[in-house]
């Protein structure tokens, strides 16, 4: 009986085994390799084997060379984003009053990253900061907001209160909110209290989404948390 993909009850993967197990058949037979013709992918025609192998290095050579560019673009994206981090975070160390801080950090902040909107409140903040903007009394509802976050919010602007500490509240389409925490419990006693929060908005309501990674902008939360220590009641 005839195997529909074979002769005589051997299969395709009978002889397909078989030349992956004797390599010494084409070199018994080398005149097999220039007259086996196949069909190009790149056409009807009908080329060689070595033609074909050599389409098919071709194909994957290239797509490594995709993969390659690909790496050295995300290798270039981390620099400048490196570089970013590393020019605010520079920014906030050169700032000597604690008082222009808040401020200082969110401008920075905002032309580094090229950010539409930002803002910030602290609520332990030092009395001598009580008439500073940063020191504006915010609501139990958003401290309670605040320190339930256990990673930054993001998402759709559904009129959270903290959109009204923006100069554009009607502006905000897309939120970022990140909670500020005392960062040590050996220096403050009261480790992961929430002291503020920082807020980044856009007009762009995909810009900020529920499904996005957090940990760039919970690296933020840390560096402001951090700086902002110059301005609590009970310094981080």
């Amino acid at each position: 009986m005839t195997n529909p993909t074979g002769v005589q009850g051997i299969t395709e993967n009978d002889i397909a085994n078989y030349l992956a197990n004797t390599p010494g058949f084409f070199e018994r037979h080398a005149e097999l390799l220039g007259a086996v013709q196949l069909t190009s992918p790149h056409g009807q025609r009908a080329v060689s084997l070595q033609e074909r192998q050599m389409e098919m290095l071709r194909d994957k050579i290239k797509g490594l060379e995709g993969k390659i560019i690909e790496m050295i673009r995300f290798g270039q994206d981390n620099l400048a984003i490196t570089d970013k981090l590393h020019r605010w975070t520079r920014t906030l160390m050169r700032t000597p009053n604690p008082g222009e801080l808040p401020a200082v950090l969110v401008r920075e902040l905002l032309s580094q990253f090229m950010i539409p909107q930002g803002g910030i409140r602290v609520w332990s903040a030092q009395p001598v900061f009580a008439d500073m903007p940063f020191a504006r009394p915010v609501s139990d509802d958003v401290k309670s907001f605040a320190g339930s976050l256990t990673s930054p919010y993001c998402g759709v602007n559904s009129g959270f209160e903290a959109a009204q500490w923006l100069d554009e509240p009607a502006a905000a389409l897309s939120l970022a909110m990140i909670p500020l925490r005392v960062a040590s419990a050996a220096d403050a006693g009261a480790a992961g209290v929430t002291f503020g929060m920082l807020v980044l908005a856009s007009p762009d309501a995909a810009r900020y989404t529920a499904d996005m990674g957090t940990e760039f902008l919970q690296r933020i939360g840390e560096l402001t948390s951090a700086a902002l220590s110059r301005v609590l009641v009970t310094p981080a």
